[in-house]
């Protein structure tokens, strides 16, 4: 995947930061106290008399003469203290200031000897050649150093956690914070410029059924109730459709109390949408739109329409909802090959209703015997029995399975010299999420995923439903999706055969959001509600206020929501959500910089109406 290349100063301010540069020496950073920043001055500015502020990166004390260099959001520049130039006693205390120390700087813009520029150094050309400076934030010696250049080991990520304030000054995330900015302003502006009104929903709302469980925050009024922290503004921006806004957008915040998962916040961002008289390709256009600007904001260039795929297809191709299709592996039936065998495994699978499938990995013959055994361990982790595995080099079929065979079977299973076949037999159920994580690992240490390439998709024509173990429906997205229209009739006969107006966004295996066109029929969501189990009382205890809204007369309307730290992290060419969040939490949702959650007074508990349980 093509990484962002944020090292100068026109890459990490916005557009309008950028235009300062072109008309030195004036700056719209001046204040007061600043005239300028100190990563912008360039040759333009030479001769200019600057003041400027930030954080003493580096020195270095040559006896008699001083540099250091000044950072601040712009970058770095380099500031010379020469008796040539600067009083002897502002030399003096310049030799002597601390890393991190927060000064001001009076001095003029020079142009340094062409043996002394820096390349590596966005200021390279010139100096500042100081004549005073001040103190105005003394520190103490760090927590933990701020890296000083490219590839300097960092400290451990809980110990950078914990002194956020530090870690935040290294330049590479303070890039990635500004153009999560840039991001944002480019998304308001491509809506905006499109009709959508920017309306920001509750923070404390109602508990609803959004896939997991909700955050809770006790009412000190009302004593034994308690608000839910929003998994979403789902509810709200539907309410907003039926109220006549009929465009609505918000970069919004979101909770959700999952269980601890390396890619997961237990507070995000979404940009939440949602749109009237529409249907589901004005959602998919306008987000294809959408995502085109915030590429570009990013200097890269996306296609302009995505390819779709429907999600039965995508399950059976891929083994996957969101399918990486930069690289071929595609899954295929083997059941035929397996059939009428003495092979017992695949027997009681094909016998039970299930089905043997897998793939061919081309030049796989040659992984040796650990390699092929790492990725059974990869499909058992998933849920797979085993994995069954058959080769074919010059000698023939080779492995466990190979003996149970006929040469029909050989043949159907179409096996060419030096591939590798790899199959688990089960239930779909058992062999998608299998064959999907080796899938991705074969593709991995086989290096079949192509650099510098992106593949989007659209994954449509979702299940409402998914039948569990216990027999119950649940919702594929939730329950306010709308069904094919197509598809009405098998609500009550076959539900989960049912297709929903749902489509899904995915970029390289990775869904950037979803949505769907929604339930605008009051008596139809009752109707889907109650294939949920939700009862009547239920329903009007949980859903009431969103009945009685549809019931006063509901536009055709549907939305998407999009993952903004996923989008972020991904336009940044950062490997964690933690590195485009100021101020995030652990995998295990703890808040190290402020140690939150903490533990709270039994006073406030008191006002609260709440005790804790002790075992």
């Amino acid at each position: 995947m093509q990484l962002l290349n944020l090292t100068t100063l026109d890459a990490i301010l916005d557009p309008h930061d950028r235009a300062l540069t072109a008309t030195p020496p004036s700056s719209r950073f001046a204040t007061a106290k600043r005239s300028h920043l100190a990563g912008e001055l360039r040759a333009a500015h030479v001769g200019a008399k600057v003041i400027l502020g930030g954080w003493v990166h580096r020195t270095r004390n040559l006896g008699g003469i001083v540099f250091l260099d000044l950072r601040d959001r712009g970058g770095l520049v380099q500031v010379s203290f020469d008796p040539k130039w600067t009083p002897a006693d502002v030399i003096g205390r310049a030799g002597r200031v601390g890393l991190e120390t927060v000064i001001t700087i009076e001095g003029e813009v020079a142009a340094r000897p062409q043996e002394m520029r820096n390349p590596e150094m966005e200021t390279g050309d010139i100096e500042v050649r100081a004549t005073d400076f001040r103190i105005v934030g003394p520190a103490d010696t760090p927590a933990i150093p701020v890296a000083r250049g490219r590839g300097e080991k960092l400290p451990a990520e809980e110990l950078r956690l914990k002194h956020r304030n530090l870690d935040l000054r290294r330049s590479d995330l303070q890039r990635n914070i500004i153009l999560r900015h840039r991001l944002q302003q480019a998304t308001r502006r491509y809506l905006d410029e499109r009709g959508f009104l920017e309306i920001e929903t509750p923070i404390l709302t109602k508990p609803t059924p959004e896939g997991a469980r909700d955050y809770v925050v006790p009412s000190r009024v009302h004593p034994g109730e308690f608000y839910a922290l929003p998994q979403s503004p789902q509810l709200y921006k539907q309410l907003l459709m039926i109220s006549g806004f009929d465009r609505y957008f918000q970069i919004a915040r979101c909770f959700r109390d999952e269980d601890l998962r390396a890619d997961r916040q237990p507070e995000f961002t979404q940009i939440d949408i949602e749109a009237s008289f529409i249907e589901p390709d004005d959602i998919i256009s306008l987000t294809e739109g959408m995502l085109g600007v915030l590429f570009k904001e990013a200097g890269r260039e996306i296609p302009q329409h995505f390819e779709r795929l429907e999600y039965a297809e995508a399950m059976e191709r891929y083994g996957s909802d969101r399918p990486d299709v930069r690289y071929a592996l595609e899954l295929f039936d083997a059941s035929d090959a397996f059939r009428g065998s003495d092979f017992a495994v695949t027997n009681s699978v094909l016998a039970g209703g299930g089905r043997v499938r897998g793939l061919k990995v081309p030049g796989g013959a040659v992984l040796s015997r650990k390699e092929v055994d790492e990725i059974e361990a990869i499909a058992k982790s998933a849920g797979a029995g085993g994995l069954i595995r058959i080769k074919r080099t010059a000698s023939g079929l080779e492995g466990p399975a190979a003996k149970f065979l006929s040469e029909t079977g050989a043949e159907r299973l179409g096996l060419a010299e030096g591939e590798l076949g790899l199959f688990v037999a089960g239930s779909d159920y058992v062999t998608n999420p299998a064959l999907d994580r080796v899938r991705q690992h074969v593709a991995q240490i086989m290096s079949l995923v192509p650099e510098n390439k992106d593949s989007f998709l659209w994954v449509t024509d979702f299940p409402m439903f998914i039948r569990e173990q216990n027999g119950t429906l649940s919702s594929v997205h939730h329950p306010f999706t709308a069904p094919n229209p197509e598809d009405l009739s098998l609500l009550d006969s076959k539900p989960e055969r049912a297709r929903a107006l749902a489509y899904d966004v995915v970029l390289n295996g990775t869904e950037l959001g979803g949505g769907s066109i929604r339930i605008n029929d009051p008596a139809l969501q009752r109707r889907v509600l109650g294939l949920l189990g939700v009862d009547e009382s239920t329903a009007k205890a949980r859903f009431g206020f969103l009945l009685d809204a549809l019931s006063a007369g509901a536009p055709p309307h549907g939305g998407i929501a999009l993952g903004f730290d996923r989008i972020s992290m991904m336009l940044a060419g950062a490997t964690s959500l933690r590195d485009v969040i100021a101020f995030p939490k652990t995998t295990a949702a703890r808040a190290l910089f402020e140690d939150a959650p903490s533990v709270v007074p039994p006073e406030d508990l008191r006002e609260l109406h709440l005790q804790t349980m002790t075992s």
